[in-house]
């Protein structure tokens, strides 16, 4: 069964229960307003001595701040974890590349580029930026990452690409206010939109907190207040009335979102009937530069192969803790599984994630609106499978199996579901190399969003040139911002050194997945795509994956101290961590 729908991510409730007013807006604006041009005079030793003080303020709030996530998400023990992973952890390692990357451009001019930069066939310039140190190649073993830019730059002139601002001759005369309007599901992502906008472009910033997860607010003004005091950020709260306001404030001079494009349109173009009429003749209401990312339907590409029972396993949980990690409210969350209709594992790999999903405890349901967007799956697709109790404001595991791929306009298709669901797609194709080749073009044609997408792909089937080269072209081939071989592409988001953001190429009036990127913290401004890679089986298993919650609780407050205070007398307590022990 298929179902019309509008494309895109939801368009979320914005009830605010904490609201500022427009004086306080007001006096926010103006304090930024004032000090925009002393931001811009800043040196790069006193960026550097800010960020120091941020380094020490989070991992000091950090106890507290996964505290607050976890009580607003009614975290049991054992997953607190995954704040710690999405939340103080990321941040410090954003704010730890930064710093060097501000000590690399006082040196030498640019930041440095930790991995060999090269040139494809294509002409197209690749800088591989992960592993960025020793202890990388350590904590995340054989993964590498790289940034793929867009046409245009060589490999002589991509020094030139990077940190504009701080180059001579193009630095910024006078400040900006950016106006970054937060998202509520993951409580990295303000804060790391934030130091993007002051440290890569330039610009003070007011930061609108989402409803969602207001409660962070004050422990961003207390982590971040040497930015605060002097002038550089005002952290202000309410729902979309307080928003516009603040759209539509003459001391706003950009806008950058992290949310739905419902919202971008909404900023862009107006809401209601005026604004589609304005949506369809290209005639925006506001001018003003808008940035966003603005979610996906994000594809597992499933490349058929001699999987043993314990690959299947193994993939199962991999592909199931896409899905899990924060209850499913996450926008590189496992959307649409894209297998083979003729590879002879494909059932096998379906059971042992419903096996998975039936033993694995219903989370709740904390992003508003989940119910509902749930329930509009399930009516299009009653064969839908639910795993797991949905009393006290639980939501079950929910896999849509063998949606039919020639359903162009179906929900699975079309429509972020921003919970706990997924669904899998599979495609007639005569061979390996013909389904890799078709689903590619289903990823890119038929799937709403450009943000992420992960393939797998097994060592086996790369030993067969034919297999390994449609591999290739495919990373090359797919249109999202983060390709990714054999791990999740979520963990783009977390690198810090790697982009994030959407394919570049959208357009005001098909704005889908979003435009600019964030993190970026070698400060290219001509990327394309991030491109990672990890074996088949990561050694340790990855200690986000769903079965692991304990491991996950253990490793990563010794992962988020570590990037505050780097230190080779760490790492065995960490390893340790990660292996169980």
């Amino acid at each position: 069964m298929s179902t019309l729908t509008p494309a895109g991510s939801p368009q979320f409730p914005t009830i605010a229960d904490k609201v500022s007013t427009h004086e306080e807006m007001d006096q926010a604006i103006h304090a930024l307003q004032e000090h925009k041009d002393t931001w811009v005079a800043t040196t790069l030793q006193q960026r550097v001595s800010l960020l120091t003080e941020l380094i020490q303020n989070i991992a000091a709030l950090a106890p507290r701040w996964v505290e607050a996530c976890s009580q607003a998400k009614h975290l049991s023990p054992q997953l607190t974890g995954e704040e710690w992973s999405m939340g103080p952890w990321p941040i410090l390692r954003n704010l730890r590349l930064l710093r060097q990357s501000l000590l690399d451009i006082e040196a030498f001019g640019r930041p440095r580029i930790p991995g060999p930069v090269t040139t494809r066939d294509n002409g197209q310039v690749v800088a591989q930026v992960f592993p960025t140190n020793n202890y990388d190649r350590i904590f995340f073993t054989n993964m590498t990452a790289e940034i793929w830019m867009e046409p245009g730059v060589s490999a002589e002139t991509l020094p030139q690409t990077q940190a504009l601002i701080y180059q001579e001759g193009q630095a910024q005369q006078s400040g900006m206010v950016a106006l970054v309007l937060g998202a509520g599901n993951v409580s990295s992502i303000a804060p790391t939109d934030v130091l993007y906008k002051l440290l890569v472009e330039n610009q003070v910033v007011l930061l609108k907190m989402n409803p969602v997860n207001a409660y962070l607010g004050p422990l961003i003004e207390e982590s971040f207040q040497p930015l605060v005091k002097r002038g550089f950020l005002r952290v202000t709260y309410g729902g979309a009335e307080e928003g516009s306001y603040l759209c539509d404030h003459p001391g706003i001079e950009e806008i950058h979102v992290t949310g739905s494009d419902k919202t971008f349109d909404a900023i862009v173009f107006g809401p209601g009937s005026e604004g589609a009429r304005r949506k369809a003749e290209k005639q925006p209401l506001r001018t003003k530069r808008v940035t966003g990312e603005l979610g996906n339907v994000s594809p597992v590409i499933v490349v058929p192969g001699p999987w043993s029972e314990a690959d299947l396993r193994y993939q199962a949980e991999h592909i199931f803790s896409m899905l899990t990690t924060n209850a499913g409210f996450n926008c590189n969350a496992t959307r649409v599984i894209i297998t083979h209709k003729g590879w002879g594992q494909r059932e096998a790999l379906l059971n042992k994630l419903r096996e998975l999903m039936a033993a694995q405890p219903a989370r709740q349901a904390y992003y508003p609106g989940a119910q509902q967007r749930m329930q509009g799956f399930v009516e299009a697709h009653p064969q839908a499978e639910r795993f797991g109790a949905t009393d006290n404001g639980n939501l079950p595991w929910t896999l849509i199996a063998d949606v039919d791929p020639t359903a162009e306009n179906d929900i699975c298709f079309t429509t972020e579901a921003f919970c706990s669901l997924f669904a899998e797609t599979a495609l007639e194709a005569d061979g390996v190399v013909d389904y890799i080749q078709k689903a590619v073009n289903f990823a890119n044609e038929d799937l709403w969003g450009t943000l992420n997408v992960t393939l797998l792909a097994h060592p086996k089937s790369l030993k067969d040139p034919a297999v390994s080269t449609a591999v290739e072209q495919a990373i090359a081939d797919l249109r999202y911002g983060t390709v990714s071989l054999n791990y999740w592409a979520g963990t783009s988001f977390t690198l810090g050194s790697t982009t994030w953001g959407a394919y570049p190429g959208h357009t005001i009036d098909d704005i889908q997945s979003g435009v600019g990127v964030v993190h970026n913290t070698y400060m290219f401004s001509h990327p394309q795509k991030s491109v990672v890679r990890a074996p088949f089986k990561s050694t340790p298993t990855p200690p986000w994956f769903a079965t692991r919650g304990q491991v996950l609780t253990k490793t990563f407050p010794l992962l988020a101290d570590f990037e505050a205070q780097p230190s080779p007398w760490k790492v065995p307590s960490i390893v340790l961590a990660a292996l169980g022990r």
